[in-house]
Protein backbone atom coordinates (compact mmCIF):
# COMPACT_ATOMS: atom_id res chain seq x y z
CA UNK A 1 0.00 0.00 0.00
CA UNK A 2 2.52 2.21 0.87
CA UNK A 3 4.91 1.36 -2.18
CA UNK A 4 1.48 2.30 -4.45
CA UNK A 5 1.27 5.78 -2.96
CA UNK A 6 4.90 6.07 -3.14
CA UNK A 7 4.46 5.28 -7.11
CA UNK A 8 2.00 7.66 -6.95
CA UNK A 9 3.30 10.45 -5.83
CA UNK A 10 6.39 10.00 -8.05
CA UNK A 11 3.69 10.07 -10.91
CA UNK A 12 2.21 13.35 -9.42
CA UNK A 13 6.09 14.67 -8.84
CA UNK A 14 4.79 14.57 -4.79
CA UNK A 15 7.93 13.67 -2.72
CA UNK A 16 7.26 12.82 1.18
CA UNK A 17 10.05 13.75 3.38
CA UNK A 18 9.85 12.09 6.95
CA UNK A 19 10.12 13.89 10.42
CA UNK A 20 14.09 13.58 11.80
CA UNK A 21 15.32 13.26 7.54
CA UNK A 22 16.31 14.96 5.34
CA UNK A 23 16.44 14.48 1.77
CA UNK A 24 18.49 15.20 -1.46
CA UNK A 25 17.33 16.59 -4.36
CA UNK A 26 19.51 16.62 -7.51
CA UNK A 27 18.69 17.90 -10.88
CA UNK A 28 20.84 16.05 -13.70
CA UNK A 29 22.80 14.52 -11.37
CA UNK A 30 24.08 17.47 -9.85
CA UNK A 31 23.03 18.98 -6.19
CA UNK A 32 20.03 21.31 -6.14
CA UNK A 33 18.90 21.40 -2.71
CA UNK A 34 18.11 19.66 0.71
CA UNK A 35 14.37 18.85 1.23
CA UNK A 36 13.52 18.90 5.26
CA UNK A 37 10.51 17.04 6.11
CA UNK A 38 6.99 17.50 4.72
CA UNK A 39 5.61 17.33 1.21
CA UNK A 40 7.77 18.66 -1.78
CA UNK A 41 7.10 18.53 -5.65
CA UNK A 42 9.73 17.17 -7.51
CA UNK A 43 9.50 17.20 -11.28
CA UNK A 44 11.07 14.31 -12.74
CA UNK A 45 9.98 15.53 -15.98
CA UNK A 46 12.38 18.53 -15.67
CA UNK A 47 15.27 16.26 -14.48
CA UNK A 48 14.93 16.79 -10.87
CA UNK A 49 15.30 13.46 -8.51
CA UNK A 50 15.92 12.38 -5.41
CA UNK A 51 19.63 11.68 -4.50
CA UNK A 52 18.70 9.60 -1.16
CA UNK A 53 17.46 10.53 2.27
CA UNK A 54 19.77 11.33 5.17
CA UNK A 55 18.62 10.05 9.35
CA UNK A 56 19.14 13.47 11.86
CA UNK A 57 18.27 10.94 14.58
CA UNK A 58 21.02 10.15 17.08
CA UNK A 59 23.17 7.10 16.31
CA UNK A 60 25.57 4.63 18.40
CA UNK A 61 28.17 2.67 16.96
CA UNK A 62 30.12 -0.02 19.12
CA UNK A 63 33.51 -0.69 18.34
CA UNK A 64 35.52 -3.89 19.60
CA UNK A 65 39.23 -2.89 19.30
CA UNK A 66 41.60 -5.61 20.78
CA UNK A 67 44.70 -4.28 21.67
CA UNK A 68 47.91 -4.71 23.60
CA UNK A 69 49.57 -2.89 26.70
CA UNK A 70 52.86 -1.59 28.23
CA UNK A 71 52.99 -4.62 30.30
CA UNK A 72 52.30 -7.14 27.05
CA UNK A 73 48.44 -8.10 28.12
CA UNK A 74 46.29 -8.16 25.21
CA UNK A 75 42.97 -6.53 25.93
CA UNK A 76 39.78 -6.15 24.36
CA UNK A 77 38.36 -2.38 24.94
CA UNK A 78 34.59 -1.71 23.63
CA UNK A 79 33.79 2.03 22.73
CA UNK A 80 30.40 3.28 22.48
CA UNK A 81 30.48 6.30 19.94
CA UNK A 82 26.93 8.76 19.65
CA UNK A 83 26.78 10.49 17.10
CA UNK A 84 24.34 12.49 14.41
CA UNK A 85 24.41 13.99 11.10
CA UNK A 86 23.93 18.02 11.22
CA UNK A 87 20.60 19.32 8.86
CA UNK A 88 22.74 22.32 7.86
CA UNK A 89 26.03 20.06 6.58
CA UNK A 90 23.64 17.61 5.19
CA UNK A 91 25.43 17.79 1.39
CA UNK A 92 28.82 16.71 3.40
CA UNK A 93 27.08 14.08 5.16
CA UNK A 94 25.76 12.66 2.04
CA UNK A 95 28.72 13.44 -0.62
CA UNK A 96 31.69 13.27 1.18
CA UNK A 97 31.57 9.72 3.24
CA UNK A 98 30.58 6.26 1.28
CA UNK A 99 30.30 4.36 4.66
CA UNK A 100 30.19 6.67 7.86
CA UNK A 101 30.58 3.67 10.31
CA UNK A 102 33.19 2.33 8.88
CA UNK A 103 34.88 5.51 9.17
CA UNK A 104 34.20 6.01 12.74
CA UNK A 105 35.00 2.85 13.47
CA UNK A 106 38.47 3.76 11.73
CA UNK A 107 39.52 6.64 13.69
CA UNK A 108 38.84 4.36 17.01
CA UNK A 109 40.94 2.13 16.25
CA UNK A 110 44.12 4.56 15.72
CA UNK A 111 43.43 6.19 18.99
CA UNK A 112 42.69 3.27 21.06
CA UNK A 113 45.67 1.77 19.37
CA UNK A 114 47.88 4.63 20.21
CA UNK A 115 46.67 5.31 23.82
CA UNK A 116 46.37 2.03 25.06
CA UNK A 117 49.84 0.51 24.59
CA UNK A 118 51.22 3.32 26.70
CA UNK A 119 49.60 2.69 29.51
CA UNK A 120 49.66 -0.89 31.91
CA UNK A 121 46.56 -3.03 33.09
CA UNK A 122 45.86 -1.22 35.91
CA UNK A 123 46.23 2.28 34.76
CA UNK A 124 43.89 1.51 31.27
CA UNK A 125 41.10 0.68 34.24
CA UNK A 126 42.39 3.74 36.02
CA UNK A 127 42.31 6.30 33.03
CA UNK A 128 39.71 4.87 30.89
CA UNK A 129 37.76 8.25 30.85
CA UNK A 130 40.78 9.73 29.57
CA UNK A 131 40.95 6.72 26.92
CA UNK A 132 37.44 7.77 25.71
CA UNK A 133 38.03 11.53 25.73
CA UNK A 134 41.06 11.05 23.68
CA UNK A 135 38.67 9.33 20.81
CA UNK A 136 36.25 12.05 21.08
CA UNK A 137 38.54 14.77 20.34
CA UNK A 138 39.96 13.00 17.89
CA UNK A 139 36.66 12.13 15.93
CA UNK A 140 35.15 15.56 16.61
CA UNK A 141 37.86 16.81 14.66
CA UNK A 142 37.73 14.44 12.09
CA UNK A 143 34.26 14.01 11.67
CA UNK A 144 33.16 17.56 12.09
CA UNK A 145 34.93 18.31 8.49
CA UNK A 146 32.39 15.66 6.94
CA UNK A 147 29.04 17.30 8.31
CA UNK A 148 28.35 14.90 11.60
CA UNK A 149 28.39 15.89 15.41
CA UNK A 150 30.32 13.99 18.29
CA UNK A 151 27.45 13.88 20.98
CA UNK A 152 29.91 11.37 23.61
CA UNK A 153 32.25 8.27 23.72
CA UNK A 154 32.32 5.92 26.09
CA UNK A 155 34.75 3.01 27.04
CA UNK A 156 32.14 0.26 28.43
CA UNK A 157 34.19 -2.29 28.61
CA UNK A 158 37.63 -3.40 29.31
CA UNK A 159 38.43 -7.22 28.90
CA UNK A 160 41.32 -8.65 29.66
CA UNK A 161 42.44 -12.29 28.36
CA UNK A 162 40.70 -15.23 30.55
CA UNK A 163 43.91 -16.76 31.61
CA UNK A 164 44.75 -12.94 33.09
CA UNK A 165 41.84 -12.29 34.83
CA UNK A 166 42.04 -15.77 36.64
CA UNK A 167 45.43 -14.43 37.48
CA UNK A 168 44.11 -11.05 38.43
CA UNK A 169 41.28 -12.66 40.69
CA UNK A 170 43.66 -15.17 42.29
CA UNK A 171 46.29 -11.90 43.16
CA UNK A 172 43.35 -10.00 44.61
CA UNK A 173 41.90 -13.02 46.66
CA UNK A 174 45.74 -14.02 48.41
CA UNK A 175 45.49 -10.21 49.00
CA UNK A 176 42.25 -10.48 50.92
CA UNK A 177 43.83 -13.43 52.59
CA UNK A 178 47.14 -11.97 53.57
CA UNK A 179 44.99 -8.86 55.06
CA UNK A 180 42.58 -11.26 56.70
CA UNK A 181 45.60 -13.10 58.41
CA UNK A 182 47.35 -10.23 59.53
CA UNK A 183 43.95 -8.83 61.24
CA UNK A 184 43.27 -12.14 62.88
CA UNK A 185 46.91 -12.24 64.33
CA UNK A 186 46.61 -8.28 65.39
CA UNK A 187 43.77 -9.36 67.15
CA UNK A 188 45.17 -12.34 69.03
CA UNK A 189 47.76 -10.34 69.87
CA UNK A 190 45.71 -7.39 71.51
CA UNK A 191 43.78 -10.76 73.33
CA UNK A 192 46.98 -12.44 74.39
CA UNK A 193 47.80 -8.40 75.78
CA UNK A 194 44.59 -8.01 77.84
CA UNK A 195 44.80 -11.70 78.87
CA UNK A 196 48.52 -11.45 80.40
CA UNK A 197 47.38 -7.28 81.66
CA UNK A 198 44.55 -8.61 83.63
CA UNK A 199 46.44 -11.52 85.15
CA UNK A 200 48.99 -8.82 86.30
CA UNK A 201 46.26 -7.13 88.02
CA UNK A 202 44.85 -9.88 89.31
CA UNK A 203 47.83 -11.56 90.66
CA UNK A 204 48.62 -7.94 91.99
CA UNK A 205 45.53 -7.90 93.61
CA UNK A 206 45.43 -11.54 95.03
CA UNK A 207 49.01 -10.56 96.40
CA UNK A 208 47.69 -7.33 97.91
CA UNK A 209 44.82 -9.56 99.71
CA UNK A 210 47.21 -12.11 101.08
CA UNK A 211 49.73 -9.09 102.23
CA UNK A 212 46.42 -8.15 104.16
CA UNK A 213 45.27 -11.13 105.49
CA UNK A 214 48.69 -12.00 106.69
CA UNK A 215 49.34 -8.47 108.63
CA UNK A 216 45.90 -9.22 110.06
CA UNK A 217 46.92 -12.21 111.24
CA UNK A 218 49.71 -10.90 113.03
CA UNK A 219 47.66 -8.20 114.28
CA UNK A 220 45.37 -10.45 116.04
CA UNK A 221 48.09 -12.54 117.46
CA UNK A 222 49.60 -9.83 119.14
CA UNK A 223 46.46 -8.28 120.63
CA UNK A 224 45.57 -12.06 121.68
CA UNK A 225 49.40 -12.38 123.40
CA UNK A 226 48.82 -8.44 124.69
CA UNK A 227 45.54 -9.21 126.22
CA UNK A 228 46.21 -12.87 127.66
CA UNK A 229 49.47 -11.88 129.55
CA UNK A 230 47.17 -9.07 131.60
CA UNK A 231 44.21 -10.95 132.20
CA UNK A 232 46.50 -14.31 133.52
CA UNK A 233 49.42 -13.09 135.43
CA UNK A 234 52.79 -14.70 135.42
CA UNK A 235 52.84 -15.44 131.98
CA UNK A 236 55.08 -14.94 129.21
CA UNK A 237 54.33 -14.00 125.23
CA UNK A 238 56.14 -16.97 124.42
CA UNK A 239 54.17 -19.33 126.53
CA UNK A 240 50.89 -17.78 124.79
CA UNK A 241 52.20 -18.38 121.52
CA UNK A 242 52.98 -22.30 122.22
CA UNK A 243 49.65 -23.01 123.70
CA UNK A 244 48.34 -21.18 120.49
CA UNK A 245 50.34 -22.79 117.96
CA UNK A 246 49.67 -26.47 119.80
CA UNK A 247 45.97 -25.20 119.61
CA UNK A 248 46.00 -25.08 116.16
CA UNK A 249 48.51 -28.42 115.13
CA UNK A 250 45.80 -29.96 117.04
CA UNK A 251 43.25 -28.12 114.92
CA UNK A 252 44.78 -28.70 111.56
CA UNK A 253 45.25 -32.42 112.38
CA UNK A 254 41.44 -33.05 113.31
CA UNK A 255 40.56 -31.13 109.51
CA UNK A 256 43.03 -33.38 107.87
CA UNK A 257 41.77 -37.27 109.86
CA UNK A 258 37.84 -35.66 109.08
CA UNK A 259 37.66 -35.98 105.72
CA UNK A 260 38.31 -39.81 104.14
CA UNK A 261 39.49 -38.28 100.72
CA UNK A 262 41.98 -35.80 102.01
CA UNK A 263 45.71 -35.76 100.53
CA UNK A 264 46.95 -33.35 102.57
CA UNK A 265 50.05 -34.42 104.84
CA UNK A 266 51.40 -32.50 107.69
CA UNK A 267 55.30 -32.39 107.96
CA UNK A 268 56.54 -32.86 110.81
CA UNK A 269 53.48 -34.85 112.01
CA UNK A 270 54.38 -35.44 115.63
CA UNK A 271 53.40 -33.13 118.68
CA UNK A 272 56.97 -32.77 120.05
CA UNK A 273 57.96 -31.29 116.53
CA UNK A 274 55.37 -28.22 117.40
CA UNK A 275 58.58 -26.83 119.56
CA UNK A 276 60.28 -26.20 115.91
CA UNK A 277 57.81 -24.68 114.24
CA UNK A 278 56.77 -22.33 117.18
CA UNK A 279 60.33 -21.20 116.96
CA UNK A 280 60.05 -20.41 113.25
CA UNK A 281 56.75 -18.51 113.29
CA UNK A 282 57.96 -16.76 116.15
CA UNK A 283 61.07 -15.29 114.44
CA UNK A 284 58.76 -15.03 111.48
CA UNK A 285 56.44 -12.71 114.07
CA UNK A 286 59.10 -10.81 115.45
CA UNK A 287 60.40 -9.94 111.73
CA UNK A 288 56.89 -8.72 110.81
CA UNK A 289 56.73 -6.74 114.08
CA UNK A 290 59.49 -4.95 113.02
CA UNK A 291 58.68 -3.70 109.88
Amino acid sequence: MASSLENMGNLLCCVQVDQSTVAIEEKFGRFEGILKPGCHCVPWFLGSQLAGRLSLRLQQLDVNCETKTKDNVFVNVVASVQYYALADKACDAFYKLTNTRTQIQAYVYDVIRATVPKLSLDDVFEQKNGIARAVEDELEKAMSAYGYEIVQTLIVDIEPNENVKRAMNEINAAARLRLAATDKAEAEKILQIKRAEGEAESKYLSGLGIARQRQAIVDGLRESVVGFSINVPGTSAKDVMDMILVTQYFDTMKEIGASSKSSAVFVPHAPGAVHDVAAQIHDGLVQASEH
